[in-house]
C-alpha cells in the first residue's frame, strides 16, 4: 500500500506533517493560492513553489498506482502473478522500472520470437541459454520439421527467442540504460539534399554532444528540424561498452553454444533494446527540455503580469501606423473608451499640423493624464510626434509592449466588450488598458501570444496551457481582485471561483447594481460555504461598510481583528491603516487554536498597508532620441533598452528600432552566470552596448558587461 505522503516527503524533503496537511487541503479542493496564504499553520508556511510540488508529486504517484492495478489485473488474468511478482509490482515506485517488470506479460504483436516459438523452438532455446550443450549441430537436428528445413533456420529460430528473453530481462535493460546516462551523445545530421532548403538550422548539420549536458533549448531545436524533415536525429551511448557488459552478463561459455548466446544478445540490443530505450531517453530529454522551456516561459510570464500599473488614469492611446494612419482612443480611469478616431501625422499624408491640434484639443476635452503607444510599426516616429506637441498640462508618455494586441482585437472577447468597433479601435483599446493594468487585460489573451516564450509551440501544450493557467491564477490571486471593477476573464482566475461562478457574480453585481460587502457573494446563485472560503479573501470592495472588505484580511479572520480594536478601545476604521496603533497590537495576545503568528503577522502587515497593490510603481523610459531603425545603429554604442524577453541563452532588450536585440547569458555581467533571470527580469530598464549589427538578418548582438543602468 503506497503512503503518498512519506513518499512525497522523502522525494520533497519537506516534513512529514507539512506534506501530510497540506495533502489532505488539496484533497478538500482548496487551492493552491488560498493554501499558501491562509493556511500557513497547517502548512507550516509553506510557499506556492512547495505546495505545487507536493501537489505535482501527489498526482504522479496515484497516476502510478492506476498503472499497477491495470497491470496486477491484466496479469492475474494470463494466471502469472506470482507472490513474488506481486509483491515488487506493489513495491515499485519508479514508472519505468514498472514497465520493465509488465514488459514479459505484454500482449505482444506476432515477433520472430513468437513465431519460432509456433514452430516449437523455445525448448531449443532453453538448451543454448544453459550454454551446457558442446553439440550444437546436433541439438538444433533434432528440431527439424515441417515448418523448420535447417539447422540454421532452427538456431536462428532460438536465438530470436533468446533475444526476445534478453531483451525483457529487467537487469539487462538496468545495464543498457546505466550506460545511457553515462555515455549517451545526442547527435543530428542534415537529410541529403536539404542543405540549402534546412540553412536555418546550419549548426545542427553535423552536431553531436552529450545529451546529459546538452540543455534543452537546443533539444528543441534539433528536434523542429527533425519534425521539419531537415535533420535527422540519434541518442547513442558507447556500443563497445554496452555489449560487453551484456555479453558479461548473458555468455558463459567460450564455445560454439557461447557464441549463439553472443549473437541473440548482439540481436536483442541492436534490434529491441537500442531502438526501444533511445526513444525512451529522446522522450526523456524531451521532457526535461519541455520542463525548462515551461518554467522560462511561466517565469516571463508571472514577471509580465505582475509589470508595474499606471493605475486609474485618463489614458489617450495610440496604435501607431504609416499609411493607415494612427488609430486613437481615449479612456476613462476605469478604462471605459470614450473616443475615438484616427490621425495622420506620418507619411505619405504626413497631416502633422492637424494631427497636433487633434491631440492636444483631445487631451485637454477628456482631461488626459498619460498616453500610451504601442511598440510596433511607427512607433519611435509617433512618439518623437508625441514628444513635441504642447499640451495644457505635464502629460507622461508610455511606449507599451502591444504583442498578442492584435490577437485579442480579433477574438470573441473583444467582440463581446465592443461589438460596435473594428478591430483596430479594438487595438488601441487593449494598449492604453496595459498601461493601466497590464493584469487586467493581458488574462484576456492567450499567454502564448504575449511573446515572452522559449520554443513555446515546441512543448508539450497541455503541460504548456497547465502551467500558464497557474501563472495566471497565482499573479490574480496575488494582487486581488475589485469584484466591482473587475471583467469575467479576471474573476475566472479567483481562488474558487471558475467561468460558472464568475459569470454568476458578474449577473448578481449587475442585478444588486455593485457589492457593498463580502457577505453578499454568499448570495450568489451556486456560491457554496467553500467557494465563499476560497474566493472572499481575493476579492476586494472599495468604500464597503467594512474596510476589511477591501483587505486581504480573510472573513474568518475579522473577529480576531475586531477583538484587536475593542483592547485598543478604538473603532474599527480607525485600527485600520492607522501605523501608530497597529504598531500596539501584541500578537502573541491572539495566538490561540488555529490562529497562529503566521496568520496574525499577515493581518498586522494588512492592517497597515491594507489592500496595497505589490506591484512597484511604474516608471517613465526614453529610447535614444538618435536612433529610430537598426541602420542607426553601430558597434560600441551604449544605448538605453528595456527587458522584453528572457531565455535560458540570454535576454532580449528593446532598443527602439523595431528589432530586439540578444544579451547572450554571457553577456549579460562581468562574473559567471547559470541563469539570466539572476541578472535582468521582464521590463526593466537596462543600459547595453551595441556588440555588431547584421541589418540583413536583422540580428542585433549587445552587452552589459562594465555598463551600469
Amino acid at each position: 500500500m503506497i503512503v503518498y505522503e512519506e513518499i512525497i516527503s522523502q522525494r520533497t524533503g519537506i516534513p512529514f506533517r507539512q506534506v501530510k496537511n497540506t495533502v489532505e487541503l488539496l484533497e478538500e479542493g482548496a487551492t493552491i493560492p488560498f493554501i499558501s496564504r491562509y493556511r500557513k499553520e497547517h502548512t507550516g508556511s509553506l510557499d506556492e513553489v512547495k505546495i505545487t510540488e507536493i501537489r505535482d508529486e501527489l498526482h504522479k504517484l496515484k497516476e502510478l498506482q492506476k498503472r499497477q492495478t491495470y497491470i496486477l489485473k491484466t496479469i492475474e488474468e494470463q494466471e502469472k502473478l506470482t507472490p513474488e511478482l506481486k509483491r515488487k509490482i506493489e513495491e515499485c515506485l519508479d514508472p519505468v522500472e514498472l514497465e520493465d517488470l509488465y514488459l514479459p506479460y505484454k500482449t505482444k504483436r506476432k515477433t520472430r520470437a513468437t513465431v519460432a516459438r509456433e514452430k516449437g523452438l523455445e525448448p531449443l532455446a532453453k538448451v543454448l541459454m544453459k550454454q551446457q550443450e558442446m553439440h550444437v549441430e546436433k541439438a538444433a537436428s533434432s528440431f527439424l520439421n515441417e515448418e523448420v528445413d535447417n539447422v540454421d533456420d532452427a538456431l536462428q529460430g532460438a536465438r530470436d527467442i533468446i533475444a526476445e528473453w534478453v531483451n525483457e530481462n529487467q537487469q539487462a535493460r538496468k545495464t543498457v540504460r546505466y550506460h545511457f546516462d553515462r555515455s549517451a551523445v545526442v547527435a543530428s545530421k542534415v537529410v541529403k539534399g536539404k542543405e540549402e532548403e534546412g540553412e536555418k538550422f546550419k549548426n545542427y548539420f553535423e552536431f553531436s554532444e552529450s545529451l546529459k549536458k546538452c540543455p534543452g533549448h537546443r533539444i528543441l531545436a534539433m528536434r523542429r528540424g527533425e519534425h521539419e524533415g531537415f535533420l535527422r536525429l540519434s541518442v547513442e551511448p558507447d556500443e563497445r561498452r554496452v555489449m560487453d557488459a551484456l555479453e558479461e552478463q548473458f555468455v558463459k561459455s567460450p564455445y560454439e553454444v557461447g557464441q549463439q548466446v553472443a549473437g541473440a544478445v548482439r540481436d536483442a540490443y541492436k534490434r529491441l533494446m537500442q531502438p526501444s530505450i533511445e526513444n525512451e531517453y529522446k522522450g526523456r530529454s524531451k521532457e526535461r527540455a519541455d520542463q525548462e522551456a515551461i518554467k522560462v516561459f511561466a517565469d516571463n510570464l508571472r514577471q509580465l503580469l505582475l509589470a508595474s500599473p499606471l493605475g486609474q488614469k485618463r489614458v489617450l492611446a495610440l496604435d501607431p501606423g504609416f499609411r493607415s494612419g494612427c488609430k486613437l482612443v481615449c479612456l476613462d480611469e476605469q478604462g471605459n473608451l470614450v473616443h475615438n478616431e484616427t490621425i495622420y501625422p506620418h507619411p505619405p499624408q504626413s497631416d502633422r499640423a492637424g494631427s497636433t491640434r487633434k491631440v492636444s484639443s483631445l487631451v485637454q476635452q477628456y482631461k488626459t493624464e498619460a498616453i500610451a503607444i504601442g511598440n510596433g510599426t511607427a512607433s519611435r516616429e509617433t512618439e518623437r510626434f508625441i514628444r513635441l506637441v504642447r499640451f495644457p498640462h505635464d502629460i507622461e508618455v508610455y511606449v507599451v509592449n502591444e504583442s498578442g494586441a492584435s490577437i485579442y482585437s480579433a477574438s470573441k472577447i473583444a467582440r463581446e466588450e465592443f461589438p460596435d468597433y473594428d478591430v483596430t479601435v479594438r487595438g488601441s483599446v487593449s494598449i492604453g488598458r496595459r498601461l493601466m493594468d497590464p493584469l487586467a487585460e493581458l488574462v484576456k489573451i492567450d499567454p502564448k501570444s504575449i511573446g515572452v516564450g522559449q520554443y513555446q509551440h515546441d512543448v508539450d501544450q497541455p503541460s504548456l496551457k497547465k502551467s500558464l493557467d497557474e501563472v495566471v491564477e497565482s499573479c490574480v490571486n496575488l494582487v486581488g481582485v475589485n469584484v466591482n471593477t473587475a471583467s469575467k476573464h479576471l474573476l475566472i482566475y479567483v481562488s474558487g471561483l471558475g467561468p460558472v461562478l464568475a459569470q454568476n457574480v458578474l449577473d448578481f453585481r449587475q442585478e444588486i447594481g455593485g457589492f457593498t460587502s463580502r457577505k453578499q457573494l454568499k448570495k450568489v446563485p451556486r456560491m457554496g460555504e467553500k467557494a465563499f472560503e476560497q474566493c472572499a479573501g481575493f476579492l476586494r470592495i472599495e468604500d464597503a461598510d467594512n474596510p476589511l472588505d477591501n483587505s486581504a484580511v480573510h472573513p474568518e479572520s475579522y473577529f480576531i481583528v475586531e477583538k484587536m480594536a475593542r483592547d485598543l478601545d478604538v473603532e474599527l476604521k480607525q485600527l485600520v491603516s492607522d501605523e501608530s496603533l497597529v504598531k500596539q497590537i501584541d500578537l502573541q495576545k491572539y495566538a490561540a487554536g488555529e490562529i497562529g503568528l503566521p496568520t496574525l503577522k499577515d493581518i498586522r502587515e494588512e492592517l497597515e498597508k491594507p489592500g496595497r497593490d505589490p506591484r512597484e510603481q511604474i516608471e517613465v523610459f526614453e529610447f535614444d532620441q538618435g536612433v529610430y531603425s537598426i541602420d542607426d545603429l553601430k558597434p560600441g554604442m551604449e544605448l538605453p533598452g528595456i527587458v522584453t524577453n528572457i531565455t535560458k541563452f540570454g535576454a532580449f532588450v528593446d532598443v527602439g528600432v523595431k528589432q530586439d536585440g540578444l544579451v547572450h547569458i554571457s553577456q549579460l555581467a562581468d562574473r559567471f552566470i547559470r541563469d539570466p533571470n539572476d541578472i535582468v527580469k521582464i521590463h526593466q530598464h537596462v543600459k547595453v552596448r551595441v556588440l555588431e549589427v547584421d541589418a540583413a538578418r536583422k540580428r542585433i548582438q549587445l552587452s552589459m558587461k562594465g555598463l551600469k543602468e
